[in-house]
């Protein structure tokens, strides 16, 4: 019969193809994640991974196990989880990531709310670049995020958006865009569009600019001047900066902020933490 460990370190190779980035997230040696794999390739008869010094892929077998593993294995964690969570109740803690300011500002009434419904839970908040979310939910270095929605991730969930804002464009302070009546998406298709290095694409027709990696990277490269970057209203507020000026984008659709966590980790607290930030940016004065 196959081994836990072997699951473990045959599923997370699989996503990593990379024996040194397997070991540091199993927090094992690469030597015994490599001796794993070689005993389950003895046991299947075949090789699952194809390597050379360079590289590691899957092979066609290997690709066939892991894509009929992975959901029978989350299922199995999700009923491990499930029956953890029964015994615990509300108690333990929570890791809850952000994405900037605002989304840091909103959680602070979220915990406080949720911590009158289950005082026994400790919520300890983090922020995180955008780069980094999936990443920690995966890892279970945060057990939620709130961020903007949609996350395009099979594994991942997203709760209703809590929060609604106007789109607008940050543009270097003088720019011909920095008018009154603002911009539109048309005005776009002539300049260079930054973008964060999530994952996330700059919709066509729209050219791509230089990539940054947090928010204010990237407004700096507007201030000098190597493109322009869409924001939510909020930026306005939380970044204000002398090179910058944001204007209006009024025919993009308003950006959307929520929860994020990991379907096999759809725990009692995370539950219930949903629910605590559903209730207060429905009745903003909620009594538990």
């Amino acid at each position: 019969m196959i081994e836990r460990y072997e699951v473990e370190s045959f599923l997370v190779l699989a996503e990593e193809l990379h024996f040194g980035r397997t070991a540091e997230k199993l927090r094992v040696s690469t030597a015994r994640v490599s001796r794993t794999i070689r005993k389950l390739e003895r046991r299947v008869g075949a090789a699952l991974f194809d390597r050379t010094s360079r590289r590691v892929e899957l092979t066609p077998l290997g690709r066939a196990l892991a894509d009929d593993l992975r959901p029978a294995w989350q299922a199995v964690e999700a009923a491990l989880q499930s029956a953890v969570e029964a015994g615990r109740g509300l108690s333990g803690s929570l890791q809850v990531a952000y994405v900037g300011a605002a989304a840091g500002q909103l959680l602070i009434g979220i915990t406080q709310l949720f911590r009158e419904r289950a005082p026994d839970c400790d919520v300890r908040l983090r922020e995180a670049r955008m780069t980094e979310t999936t990443r920690w939910l995966r890892d279970g270095d945060a057990d939620l995020c709130l961020g903007p929605l949609p996350v395009h991730e099979p594994d991942l969930i997203c709760g209703p958006p809590l929060v609604r804002e106007a789109r607008m464009l940050a543009v270097p302070a003088g720019h011909p865009l920095d008018r009154p009546h603002g911009a539109t998406t048309e005005d776009l298709t002539n300049l260079p569009v930054i973008r964060l290095r999530d994952g996330t694409a700059v919709p066509p027709p729209l050219p791509p600019g230089p990539a940054a990696d947090s928010i204010q990277e990237a407004l700096t490269l507007v201030g000098a001047g190597h493109g322009v970057l869409p924001v939510g209203a909020h930026t306005r507020r939380y970044y204000p900066r002398p090179d910058i000026a944001y204007v209006a984008l009024a025919d993009a659709p308003p950006l959307e902020w929520g929860l994020i966590w990991p379907q096999s980790r759809t725990t009692a607290r995370v539950r219930a933490f949903t629910r605590a930030a559903t209730d207060l940016v429905t009745d903003p004065t909620p009594t538990p």
